[in-house]
């Protein structure tokens, strides 16, 4: 039966990963980045996911939250993919979003930036397990039934694991398009312009039909 429940967990992870707002989220904070960015953001965000999903999990293996106080999860998660899209949407609208191209070693790079000066900080990788943790929190009722499966087996980081991998599986696999985007397409500005519009347009879309939802 412990196979079992971990089969059923990792199986949530991957259609839990399916949700847009996931996927727009994903997507907000890789378009743009190179390979090895892109594919830290997708797993730390999967990461802080589960973590999440995994603390209130054990939460409520102790308390009884009511129904109500689980659905601030989701206003929080729509909140979260909402705020992003009218930063994005800010960010294009006011000419925030910068590209230079250079050549080193032969070969040539394209650099991506928010602002007027360019930097190597890892915010976005902070940030992304940062969001990943929030927006965890909307996933919380949905864990709720997956865990209703297993009753009877005590929420372990094997869990928490086991659904980490599934959420990253998907979200790589989602990140390889994201790479993809970034290098055959993302090379003017006038293309990044509309790339960023788009995934902002998206991300208040799917945020505002969460909240009204």
């Amino acid at each position: 039966m412990e196979q079992l429940g971990l089969l059923l967990i990792f199986w949530y992870g991957i259609l839990h990963a399916f949700g847009p707002d996931h996927l727009t989220a994903i997507a907000d904070f890789s378009i743009g980045k190179n390979k090895r960015k892109t594919m830290m953001i997708t797993i730390l965000f999967a990461l802080g996911h589960g973590l999440t999903l995994f603390v209130f999990a054990l939460l409520l293996e102790k308390y009884n939250i009511s129904e109500t106080t689980l659905g601030y999860g989701d206003i929080i998660s729509s909140v979260v993919i909402l705020g992003m899209g009218i930063y994005l949407l800010y960010m294009v609208f006011t000419d925030k979003i910068q590209l230079k191209k250079h050549i080193h070693n032969g070969k040539e790079h394209i650099h991506i930036w928010f602002g007027d000066e360019h930097n190597h900080s890892n915010n976005d990788t902070k940030s992304a397990f940062t969001i990943g943790a929030l927006m965890g929190i909307g996933g919380v009722r949905g864990m709720l039934v997956t865990l209703g499966f297993i009753e009877g087996q005590a929420v372990d980081l094997t869990m928490v694991l086991a659904f980490s991998l599934g959420v990253m599986i998907i979200f790589v696999g989602f990140g390889s398009v994201i790479l993809y985007i970034n290098k055959n397409l993302l090379n003017s500005k006038q293309n990044l312009k509309r790339i960023f519009a788009t995934a902002g347009v998206v991300s208040v879309v799917v945020g505002s039909n969460m909240l009204l939802g």
